[in-house]
């Protein structure tokens, strides 16, 4: 969602709204993921670039609107300075093949486009914008380029994007004054003096804008500056001004923008008018912007699709249950959804359980009385936990959730569309039921955000009338029987029926299983590693100001690098549009200059672990049992690994004694409970050694050796009793870069080597381990052949990169082919070790449970008194959950915490 920050209140007069479409189109391609269409039609920068048109044209309502291009040849910019833009990449082509395409859009839409050779877009916008406020228009010019706040003015006012496509500020005059401390026409000279490295204008060597906008303020324009040159403080800085005083005044000309380039302006040509609906119909089908269509008024076109209508009974009475109970049984398939007060499945209240019996009508029974409830759950837990009922739903994982809360188990889950679509398509971004309605069979269903509206205003479901809720669920669950056959089908034509059946699907009950039990989370021991935190903080802190000879705020960006730069006079590394850039990059590569470096670093760890994972944590533990409950999510990535939020337990730090200490709060029930950790091994390098058939790597496995000091052997060629720690450290990135289709760049600023000798670590290991090297370059083959790569288990990853022009982007391709293979096929087992144990549990009816997998662990908390069972379960099932050339190992730990287990 686009937020924009608006501290203006519009008046309505004849409004005109520019947008500079260049930089708006570069910065929906570079915010969004590469997106293409089924035909291989990049379309990531187009939609990016719409979502922000949307939002800003239906807050601001514009009578009038154009939108500016740059022409793609020489400017009189170039002219006047040939290293214009010098530095400047040639847009790839996945981003100029869009251009065409928003053109298009844009003609459906009926809205005004310039160009005109020798000119820039904001040179356009600059003269379109003087015009409108000739005429007394109230002028917006949308843009992500700062240059066009020398536009602003008291009735132009300056939308720039700050956050990708996320989030817009807006300026006037005012508010440049306010956050700068000069005028528009004065920014102008700030950009001669400091120049725009994007841009490639010099500027003045040394002046930043810190000190240029300190000069502008003091002297008020470029003119005044060189007027009273010997005033200006600092001999090195006024021997450059000086130097450099022609540079300077040619940036200038080179920084600002026209506003009388050679136009006829016919306003009338901007003015709004309704578009051409059928034509932007059949654009959006085309690109498969499925939730732009939405856009689209309804009755403004021709609408081939279905209205799709349910019937439903509103269930008030135990009293019709028999009549269900009856249908049910005659149809031995259901499909259901809970319905929830809010979004907490565990502990908001349920208002309604949707049933349909295939074949009949769907039910809706209101349980806002409680009582009714209660009898649900004494009519139906016989029907829910036969396994000759089959179950089917759309995203079932908060429904059995609410079966849980019934102490009800689920048994016969045969069907989840939404875990079906998300094996068919994994990139999609959205497996809501409107979508998929759409997709398949081209009916209308509100979407939830229709339904109940968003942001501010959004309704929940208690609020909706009860009749409306009946409808919407009886619809989705109409949907659900329909869209059972053609998922199925394709799942099956695409040989991942063991995936489906035998994996995702019983996984649904297991998430929902650890969601509900949690984590409990010991309080005194989050509150004391609190405390200790806040003590080291205040010590670095203060260590810091000591080294620095001055008080400042630490966490600032500007202050750190005035800190840095100006007073320790550090040589600097890198430069926003802001001032000095102070990153994690930029910190690590000045480690050996300073002391004060290393200090920041720690206290920037030290800070993120407090807030993230002590306040964090304490903020989510439930009041009542100390447990937290995490959302596990099984469609969010490519590879088919697990997610977490609210918390994301997969982010809780293991690399320094810190962040491991955190894992000392996650502890077991009570004293008849213990934790029990079950972790692969290496899973990822057994998974390569398998896939590969390299034989070196393969009787590593097969002999139990060290992988990392037999990698180390081989890369630096010494016997394995010569292999030095540094030598095993540096092997073991190897290993695990080769996973992840690492770069010798990437190598060596992991390890701190130059590229030449991370080159040669990864030709060593190519050289050593032959069939690894045949396994990266059949693979890249293979997905160019196929569009796709696959795991093991034929888990699907399309790859449109690899067809790319552009090296950057097909190299991002390659690297992903590689690795999606192993890092898919290791979350494929995990996930068949957590469905085994999670069932071998609990057909032993063991009071031990499943309670968290993070990365390649399993954590069960144990009854004591089953601790041997529960050891030799995990270790049997987790080392057969696959079958490999070369044996699974699982490490089996125990422990009264996390930390303790691992």
């Amino acid at each position: 969602m686009i937020e924009i920050h608006k501290e203006w209140i519009f008046l309505k007069k004849n409004r005109l709204m520019i947008i500079d479409g260049s930089s708006l189109l570069y910065r929906g391609f570079y915010a969004l993921p590469l997106l293409s269409t089924k035909e291989g039609i990049y379309t990531n920068g187009v939609y990016g670039f719409l979502t922000m048109f949307y939002r800003i044209t239906e807050e601001y309502e514009p009578d009038y609107l154009c939108v500016a291009f740059d022409k793609a040849t020489p400017t009189f910019r170039h002219l006047e300075f040939d290293s214009y833009k010098a530095n400047r990449e040639k847009a790839p082509n996945e981003l100029s093949l869009q251009f065409p395409i928003l053109k298009e859009i844009l003609s459906a839409m009926k809205i005004k486009q310039i160009e005109i050779e020798g000119y820039e877009a904001d040179d356009i916008a600059g003269t379109i914008a003087k015009f409108g406020e000739e005429k007394e228009m109230e002028v917006i010019l949308v843009t992500g380029d700062k240059d066009y706040l020398q536009l602003a003015s008291e009735n132009s006012k300056v939308l720039v994007t700050r956050k990708g496509i996320t989030e817009l500020e807006i300026f006037d005059d005012k508010a440049i004054m306010d956050k700068y401390g000069i005028t528009p026409k004065q920014f102008v000279d700030l950009k001669g003096l400091m120049g725009d490295q994007s841009d490639n204008i010099p500027g003045v060597p040394g002046i930043g804008e810190k000190t240029g906008l300190k000069l502008l303020k003091e002297f008020g324009s470029m003119e005044n500056i060189y007027e009273n040159i010997e005033d200006v403080s600092g001999k090195k800085r006024k021997e450059s001004l000086m130097e450099y005083k022609q540079q300077a005044f040619m940036s200038r000309k080179l920084a600002e923008i026209v506003i009388n380039v050679p136009i006829e302006i016919n306003v009338e040509e901007f003015k709004v008018e309704e578009p051409h609906w059928e034509g932007l119909k059949d654009l959006y089908e085309k690109l498969e912007f499925k939730s732009l269509l939405e856009k689209i008024p309804k009755g403004k076109i021709q609408d081939t699709r279905e209205e799709f209508e349910s019937n439903f009974i509103i269930v008030n009475d135990e009293k019709d249950f028999d009549q269900i109970k009856k249908e049910v049984e005659e149809s031995k398939k259901i499909g259901f959804k809970f319905i929830y007060s809010g979004s907490n499945p565990i502990k908001d209240e349920i208002l309604g359980i949707c049933i349909k019996p295939k074949g009949f009508n769907s039910y809706y029974i209101n349980c806002e009385n409680n009582n009714i409830l209660i009898s649900f759950k004494d009519k139906f837990k016989d029907t829910f936990e036969l396994e000759d009922i089959k179950k089917i739903g759309h995203s079932l994982k908060n429904d059995i959730i609410g079966l849980l809360r019934l102490d009800i188990n689920i048994s016969g889950l045969t069907f989840d569309s939404m875990i079906g679509q998300y094996l068919i398509n994994p990139s999609q971004t959205d497996y809501s039921m409107h979508v998929l309605g759409r997709e398949y069979f081209d009916i209308v269903i509100e979407s939830e955000e229709e339904l109940l509206g968003k942001g501010k205003n959004k309704k929940t479901f208690k609020s909706l009338e009860l009749e409306k809720r009946g409808e919407y669920f009886s619809k989705l669950l109409d949907l659900t029987f329909m869209l059972e056959d053609k998922i199925k089908g394709m799942i099956k034509s695409q040989g991942m029926e063991k995936l489906y059946y035998e994996i995702e699907l019983p996984l649904i009950e297991v998430l929902a299983s650890m969601e509900y039990l949690g984590f409990k989370i010991d309080i005194d021991v989050l509150e004391e590693l609190g405390g200790e935190f806040d003590t080291e903080i205040n010590n670095l802190t203060n260590e810091i100001y000591d080294l620095a000879g001055r008080e400042f705020n630490v966490n600032s960006p500007k202050q750190l690098g005035e800190i840095l730069f100006d007073d320790l006079d550090l040589p600097v590394i890198k430069k926003t549009k802001t001032g000095y850039s102070t990153n994690a990059e930029v910190l690590d590569k000045l480690k050996d200059k300073h002391p004060i470096i290393e200090k920041i670093l720690k206290y920037r760890q030290i800070v993120k672990l407090k807030s993230t994972y002590i306040d964090g944590l304490m903020t989510l533990v439930d009041n009542e049992t100390n447990r937290i409950h995490s959302s596990f999510n099984q469609t969010v990535t490519h590879t088919g690994r697990i997610s977490s939020t609210e918390p994301n337990l997969q982010n809780i730090p293991v690399k320094t004694e810190e962040g491991r200490k955190i894992r000392k709060a996650f502890v077991p029930e009570d004293d008849n409970y213990t934790l029990i950790d079950g972790d692969y091994s290496q899973i990822e390098l057994r998974v390569l050694a398998h896939i590969s058939d390299d034989p070196k790597l393969k009787d590593a496995f097969y002999h139990n050796e060290d992988i990392h000091t037999k990698t180390a052997s081989e890369v630096f060629e010494v016997a394995k009793e010569e292999v030095t720690p540094i030598m095993r450290s540096r092997a073991k990135a190897v290993n695990f870069g080769i996973v992840y289709g690492i770069s010798d760049y990437g190598l060596s600023r992991d390890l701190g080597i130059t590229r030449k000798e991370a080159k040669k670590y990864i030709d060593n290991y190519l050289k050593n381990y032959k069939n690894v090297k045949i396994y990266m370059d059949e693979i890249v083959e293979l997905g160019k052949e196929n569009g796709y790569i696959e795991t093991i288990l034929n888990r699907r990853r399309y790859l449109p990169e690899l067809k790319s022009k552009n090296y950057a982007v097909r190299s991002f391709g390659e690297r992903i082919a590689m690795n999606t293979p192993i890092q898919g096929s290791a979350a494929d087992i995990i996930k068949i070790a957590m469905v085994r144990v999670y069932n071998e549990l609990k057909k032993r009816n063991m009071k031990s449970k499943l309670i968290l997998q993070v990365h390649d662990e399993l954590i069960v908390e144990t009854y004591k008194d089953e601790k041997e069972e529960v050891k030799r379960i995990l270790k049997e099932v987790m080392e057969s959950s696959a079958e490999l050339s070369i044996p699974l190992k699982v490490d089996i730990q125990v422990g009264e915490s996390w930390y303790d287990a691992k």
